[in-house]
C-alpha cells in the first residue's frame, strides 16, 4: 500500500478508534508530527504515527501535506506559543507543546520565525538532536497536569504518554506508547521485589497491569494517574497499597533505563 505522508497543522491532533464523533481517543499527534494516510473515509483518514507507529483515525482537516522538509526544533518547555508575529504583545496566539516538531526559517532577535509562519520564544526551542535533561527532570515538568486517557501533552496526558515523552525528550528514539509495550521492551528488567524493599533509584519504572510510574527517587513516584486525576508525585509504599486495594493487582514488571 502507498501511504501519503502528511503532518499535524493543529497544536493537538487526536487518534480515534473509529471515524466517527465519539469514538474513543487512542493517543494524539502533536503540532509539525508526520503521519502516514493509509486509507480515506469521508471527512477521516486512518493514520499511522510516525514517531510510535500507532494507527487509527483522524480528521483530514487537521493534515496537511508533508514537503520532506525534516523538522529541526521542539519546545524545550511542556508548553509554549506561537505568535503571529515576533511580539509578545501580538495576538492571537497558538498552544505550542513538548514533542511537537517545528523547522526554524529565520532567528529574529528573542524569536524563531517558523517555516510556515507563525514566532516562538527562541529560548523556548531546543533541537531534536541535542536533550538537555533526564527523564526524571522532563517528567516532574509536567507535575499536575490534568489525567487524559490517550492524551500526550501538558494539556492532557496518561502513564504511559508521560513516560514516553520523558523518554523521548531526553534522548531515547524509539519509545512505545502503551504501558504493555513498555514494560516488555524499555530498558532491563529487575526483580519484582524491589518494589518494596527501598532498593530502587531514580528513572525506574514499575509497571502494573494497564499502568507505569517512574521513580524519582527511592522512595517517590512520578505518574500521570485516574486517582488524582493529574501527574503527582507520591510515595511508592503508598501507591502499592492503595492499587492492590482498588482492584488494580500486583507490580507486574520494573525495568531500569
Amino acid at each position: 500500500m502507498t501511504c501519503a505522508a502528511m503532518r499535524l497543522a493543529a497544536p493537538i491532533g487526536p487518534i480515534m478508534d473509529a471515524p466517527r464523533a465519539g469514538a474513543r481517543q487512542l493517543t494524539q499527534a502533536l503540532f509539525g508530527e508526520t503521519l502516514d494516510v493509509l486509507a480515506g473515509q469521508g471527512a477521516w483518514r486512518q493514520v499511522r504515527l510516525r514517531r510510535d507507529g500507532y494507527e487509527g483515525f483522524m480528521r483530514a482537516s487537521l493534515l496537511v501535506e508533508d514537503d520532506g522538509r525534516a523538522a529541526t526544533h521542539t519546545p524545550c518547555l511542556p508548553q509554549t506559543l506561537i505568535f503571529p508575529a515576533p511580539d509578545i504583545k501580538a495576538a492571537p496566539a497558538r498552544p505550542l507543546y513538548m514533542g511537537a516538531q517545528v523547522r526554524i526559517r529565520q532567528w529574529t532577535g528573542r524569536f524563531a520565525r517558523l517555516a510556515g509562519g507563525g514566532h516562538v520564544p527562541r529560548h523556548h526551542l531546543r533541537r531534536l538532536d541535542e536533550p538537555q535533561l533526564g527523564p526524571v527532570e522532563i517528567a516532574r515538568m509536567f507535575l499536575h497536569a490534568p489525567y487524559l486517557w490517550g492524551g500526550c501533552s501538558s494539556a492532557g496526558i496518561d502513564c504511559s504518554g508521560l513516560v514516553q515523552m520523558a523518554l523521548r525528550m531526553a534522548g531515547h528514539e524509539t519509545v512505545p506508547r502503551d504501558s504493555g509495550d513498555q514494560a516488555r521492551t524499555l530498558g532491563a528488567p529487575l526483580p519484582l521485589s524491589l518494589a518494596r524493599a527501598g532498593r530502587l533509584r531514580a528513572g525506574d519504572l514499575i509497571f502494573w497491569t494497564g499502568h507505569v510510574a517512574m521513580m524519582v527517587d527511592e522512595t517517590r513516584i512520578i505518574h500521570a494517574n485516574a486517582h488524582h486525576m493529574r501527574v503527582a508525585i507520591e510515595p511508592l509504599k503508598e501507591a502499592l497499597g492503595r492499587i492492590e486495594a482498588g482492584g488494580g493487582g500486583p507490580v507486574t514488571a520494573i525495568r531500569r533505563i
